[in-house]
């Protein structure tokens, strides 16, 4: 059996990852609130007129917290998966992944304050 070229191994990896992410924002209502976020964000940042620095840091903003959103929504499927039973060290884990969502997301609104709130006052 040939070897699949690397191309052909990137462009899968590729379709699988675009898959997961579609998969994610259409089956997790969190994800889908922070798209929404995101999406006023951009327009606030056009309407605003903010700097390429400011995008910059916006766009990193965003990403980190729909990017740690989910990799805690892979964590709690895994968990589910692995225990679907109540267990008190499966709850820690998951309190642990989603307190990590929570402390992105505060610094990602600080960011936004920061950029926003000397425009609009």
């Amino acid at each position: 059996m040939p070897k699949e070229s690397f191309l052909k191994n990137r462009i899968n990896g590729v379709r699988y990852a675009l898959r997961g992410a579609l998969l994610l924002i259409q089956t997790e209502a969190s994800i889908k609130v922070q798209v929404f976020i995101a999406m006023v964000m951009t327009a606030a940042g056009f309407y605003f007129e903010i700097s390429n620095t400011e995008w910059i840091l916006q766009i990193f903003a965003i990403a980190l917290v729909l990017g740690v959103e989910g990799l805690n929504t892979a964590i709690e499927k895994l968990a589910d998966f692995v225990q679907p039973e109540f267990d008190p060290k499966i709850g820690l884990i998951k309190d642990i992944s989603a307190g990590a969502v929570m402390l992105v997301s505060v610094a990602a609104t600080i960011i936004g304050l920061i950029i926003y709130c000397p425009k609009i006052f």
